[in-house]
């Protein structure tokens, strides 16, 4: 009989683990998922070539007879899953599935992979915490009460494969109604002046002063009565402040301030930013990455000040301990750090790296002192009018924490630190003016959500914890909710009014504003979808519920709610609202109607159809004289609730006859993949430059043309013996095909030495084709 069978998550675990419990196995199991162990969701992962000291079978319907039979063996099991609610849910069923007393286990955590963490995990092994086992079984419970209730709603009353959930549901729609804001916003315009001013300093040295006007103008009329005044005018320096001022690090990191950091500092993005962090976790190199803990231990903050005080002495050193301001804080007794302190840098990919470096960084500055500033304010008087410029600056006395990291921001109209030098000047000191300029501006709609901005805000509505963040903004973006994508901004004039040599000038200049990169964009079916659920789910829809649910959660965690009880309180009145809707609520297609075609006379509307949003001429009739509507799918960049009449009819002048070519025509059209050129029943595809309802029949041949050459090219053997068997250039190489399947070329063969018999000997030792079907998920 083996002493010993640890079962942890992950190879890296095991790896670390195997050495201190003496005889035994040690096996790694993929145990993300904690539903239906014994069916199918229990997996052993053996990736990243570490082989576990016992490799089970790999067909899943054996793996938990055979740990049944390797725990029988074993005096003690260890149960080493992570340490938050999931991972204890994980001990719990495993205990479960596995049939084991409660004196045959040792239930052991750590936050960090590493000998002594393991070594203390080992010494103060404990039981299995129901409480947090229930939290999580409460939160699982729920999540599929409303994916499983809500969804075939969904199915019935919108369009069929969509699904809703407590979280997703309720992130579509801060992005929908982000994008309302947007769409509703009407800018106002200013006029800003920025006055430039000369100063001496006692060696006669000239520097430029820039100070700002305190009053905005909103006319340009306005803004021109005040450069006039200044042509005349006497300028001096009435008022000159300084004081001293500070600033702090920030805490250090948590799981979505990590997000949010590494979005943009490395512009990665919250599941890449998860995916980086799991393997620099299993690789020993950080502690673990799902906390909402800002705490660091003892032998953190030591080792950070030794490293402090070896780079930069001990004056750059403050020991801070922070603390928890969530109640509902997961169970990781953490915040995300390096493992060890000393380490500066580590092995790995440039990724690993890179995020290696910002949690160092992070940490380091954590515990480094103030940066200590001082702020100037000056004032400039105009003789002859009431307005005052001020010009602000800042100058570091002392960097502190500054001289290793500084915090970014989501505020896109800050400029970095907003730091700047104010040459000397004191009270009474006449100034020289050299220009004035004023430069109209317009007021800023509200941004839309990053992946990292939209964390940020779940967090500060209660919405969500840690491990649900990365897989809630994955989740939108893959059910088509949500894309995220890059869009142009948009030309758009402004004038500047400049005073200089006694003169003012005018000018009309060019500005792109309005361009968007990496932010999230709501598509029509999450709004109908959202919309939907708004009429008829409002309840699981507010921001409100959803926090409240977080907090009922984290009472169970703490032992102060049943979750059984807590889920019948909601799912009485829940499903009554479900089957309510589905009886009464009225088919959504999000249908608009826009006006009506004055060529036709047939009204012309857009909704979603079965392969997305599209519009419609006419209108649907049982008769069967009627005539049909015409459909198209809208463009791409248009959007149903925002799409004119007069965009829809363009819609419908596809397909367009070009003209002939070859004594064939030739015509365009939009299909399921894109634009298209049809010529000789074949079909070539218009380049991302080529507009559809624009393009003229000498580009079409040239496309047409462009194909061919292709096609010849792509051909490098045909053989008499059988017409069906070719030998092709292929996107990764040469590659036989043979009535329709496709073949491989040895690396060592030439293609174009290739014989029939050859070709026919790599087509039957070819191996027989993987089934790729997989398990749904």
């Amino acid at each position: 009989m083996h002493k010993n069978l640890v079962i942890v998550e992950s190879p890296a675990k095991a790896k670390t683990i195997e050495g201190f419990l003496g005889d035994g196995y040690v096996v790694t199991s993929s145990m993300g998922h904690v539903r239906d162990l014994e069916k199918k969701d229990f997996g052993i992962d053996i990736e990243n070539n570490y082989q576990p000291r016992y490799k089970v079978s790999s067909d899943k319907k054996k793996i938990v007879t055979e740990l049944k039979k390797l725990a029988k063996e074993a005096e003690t099991v260890w149960l080493a899953s992570d340490e938050d609610r999931e991972g204890e849910a994980i001990a719990w069923h495993l205990k479960e599935v596995l049939k084991l007393k409660d004196d045959k286990i040792k239930r052991i955590v750590f936050h960090e992979i590493t000998k002594d963490a393991i070594t203390r995990a080992v010494e103060n092994p404990r039981d299995i915490d129901q409480h947090l086992v229930n939290a999580q079984q409460a939160r699982r419970v729920l999540d599929r009460i409303v994916g499983f209730e809500v969804s075939p709603v969904l199915w019935k009353k919108v369009k069929p494969s969509l699904s809703a959930g407590r979280v997703q549901s309720v992130a579509v729609r801060l992005i929908v109604e982000r994008e309302r804001e947007i769409r509703n916003f009407n800018s106002e315009t200013w006029f800003r002046v920025n006055g430039y001013f000369l100063v001496s300093d006692e060696k006669g040295n000239t520097t430029e002063l820039k100070a700002e006007l305190s009053k905005r103008f909103k006319t340009r009329d306005e803004a021109n009565d005040f450069l006039e005044k200044c042509k005349t005018a006497d300028f001096k320096v009435s008022d000159v402040v300084k004081k001293p001022g500070k600033r702090s690090p920030a805490q250090p990191f948590t799981t979505s301030t990590l997000q949010q950091e590494a979005s943009r500092k490395l512009g990665f993005s919250v599941s890449q930013t998860m995916a980086v962090a799991q393997r620099l976790y299993e690789s020993g190199k950080i502690t673990y990455m799902r906390t909402d803990s800002v705490n660091l231990s003892g032998l953190a903050i030591n080792t950070s000040k030794q490293k402090i005080t070896e780079l930069h002495g001990e004056n750059y050193v403050k020991i801070r301990k922070f603390k928890n301001k969530s109640k509902g804080a997961q169970e990781a007794h953490e915040a995300i750090r390096p493992t060890y302190m000393e380490n500066q840098t580590v092995d790995g990919s440039s990724q690993e790296q890179r995020l290696y470096e910002l949690i160092w960084k992070r940490t380091i500055a954590s515990q480094m002192a103030d940066a200590i500033l001082e702020r100037t304010n000056v004032t400039i008087d105009v003789s002859n009018a009431t307005e005052k410029f001020q010009a602000t600056g800042e100058v570091i006395v002392f960097d502190g924490f500054l001289k290793v990291y500084i915090e970014s921001t989501d505020d896109e109209n800050t400029n970095g630190s907003g730091q700047s030098l104010i040459p000397p000047v004191h009270v009474n000191d006449p100034l020289e003016m050299t220009s004035v300029i004023s430069t109209q501006r317009f007021s800023q709609r509200p941004p839309r959500f990053t992946e990292a901005s939209l964390v940020k805000r779940l967090e500060e509505l209660g919405i969500g914890r840690p491990s649900t963040y990365a897989p809630t903004i994955t989740t939108v973006q893959n059910r088509n909710y949500v894309v995220k994508e890059e869009r142009p901004g948009v030309e758009r004039n402004y004038n500047v009014l400049t005073l200089k040599d006694g003169k003012i000038k005018e000018e009309e200049k060019t500005e792109i504003t309005g361009a968007e990169k990496n932010k999230l964009f709501p598509t029509d079916i999450g709004i109908v979808v959202n919309d939907f659920l708004m009429d008829n789910f409002d309840e699981i829809m507010d921001y409100n519920f959803t926090a409240n649910v977080e907090k009922e959660f984290d009472d169970i965690a703490d032992g102060k709610r049943v979750w059984n009880e807590m889920i019948d309180k909601f799912y009485q009145p829940f499903h009554g609202k479900v089957e309510h809707a589905l009886e009464n609520a009225e088919r959504s297609k999000g249908e608009r109607i826009l006006g009506v075609d004055p060529k036709t006379g047939k009204q012309v509307s857009v909704k979603i159809g079965r392969y997305g949003p599209l519009a419609q001429l006419g209108e649907t009739s049982q008769e069967e004289d009627t005539e049909k509507p015409q459909f198209s799918s809208l463009r791409t960049g248009q959007h149903i609730e925002t799409i004119t009449l007069e965009e829809a009819l363009d819609l419908f002048k596809l397909p367009r006859e070009l003209g002939e070519y070859e004594d064939k025509k030739v015509t365009v059209a939009i299909g399921r993949f894109g634009p298209y050129v049809r010529h000789d029943n074949k079909f070539v595809s218009l380049g991302k430059e080529d507009d559809p309802y624009s393009v003229k029949l000498d580009r079409a041949i040239e496309l047409i043309e462009a194909k061919r050459e292709k096609d010849r090219k792509a051909v490098i053997k045909i053989f008499d013996e059988d017409a069906e068997l070719q030998v092709l250039n292929g996107r990764w190489g040469p590659y036989i095909k043979h009535k329709k399947k496709n073949y491989k070329i040895p690396k060592t063969t030439k293609a174009e030495e290739l014989t029939y018999d050859d070709c026919i000997k790599i087509i039957e030792s070819a191996p027989e084709p993987k089934n790729r079907r997989g398990r749904k998920k």
